[in-house]
């Protein structure tokens, strides 16, 4: 069984940069429709990767908790089907 849920963060707004409080979890992009596909990134025991899709740099805040992010507003919450 799944130990933990992997976030899925996103850079609608097209910033350069994004903190984040994980250290494993998905990169889409964009919102949908246009996203790029959901790429799965694992620091390991760096502070920061780039996304190889979109160039989004991702680093690592300890100060952040959860799927808190800086800019906040960039977890991307898979819509619930009816």
């Amino acid at each position: 069984m799944a130990g933990h849920v992997v976030p899925h963060f996103h850079n609608s707004a097209g910033v350069a940069k994004i903190a984040v409080a994980a250290r494993e979890f998905m990169c889409v992009g964009a919102l949908p429709p246009y996203d790029h596909p959901h790429v799965f990134l694992d620091m390991g025991s760096d502070d920061e990767i780039v996304c190889p899709y979109c160039s989004t740099l991702y680093t690592f805040s300890a100060t952040l908790h959860g799927t808190e992010s800086i800019p906040a507003g960039c977890l991307y919450e898979t819509p619930v089907a009816a």
